[in-house]
């Protein structure tokens, strides 16, 4: 589990920019370069500590794999059944 604040601000720019390209229909090879490149730039700019960096890849990774992450989600739309007749 992630709990340093910037580790989990760069979590959640990491995995929305994944959602965002899921959603723009890029690929998984290119959602995972995506991130690949997110995290080495991380390492390069030693603005969060290596550690952190580690277990961010760790969670963003488990995020990836999880199909559910990645359903298309339509607007609900209420069907007959759910429409209340008071």
């Amino acid at each position: 589990m992630i709990q340093d604040p910037q580790s989990i601000r760069h979590y959640q720019k990491i995995t929305d920019g994944m959602v965002d390209l899921w959603r723009r229909r890029y690929s998984f090879e290119e959602i995972r370069l995506y991130m690949e490149g997110y995290i080495a730039c991380l390492r390069n700019s030693d603005f969060v500590e290596q550690h952190h960096i580690h277990r961010l890849e760790e969670q963003a990774l488990r995020f990836l794999r999880d199909p559910s992450n990645f359903e298309l989600s339509y607007p609900h739309t209420q069907t007959e059944k759910e429409t209340d007749y008071w």
